[in-house]
């Protein structure tokens, strides 16, 4: 297993959706509605490199925050 190099996030306001790449963009290759109005981006092996989370609100005077955790494995 590769550690991960970025992760990139994207709230689309407009469209109620949040993306988070864990992985490449480039390397889409299928997606998978899970249910929940997630659907999962894998590569060509199967391996998840994204999510969407569609319906996501933020209240408009409100501003999206995240926090990350390291974690060894």
């Amino acid at each position: 297993m590769t550690p991960m190099e970025k992760v990139r996030v994207f709230y689309d306001r407009v469209g109620n959706t949040l993306t988070v790449w864990f992985g490449d963009p480039q390397d889409e290759y299928v997606c998978e509605e899970t249910g929940d109005e997630v659907i999962l981006m894998k590569d060509r092996t199967g391996r998840v490199i994204g999510f969407e989370k569609l319906n996501f609100l933020v209240p408009a005077q409100e501003q999206l925050q995240f926090a990350f955790e390291a974690v060894s494995v």
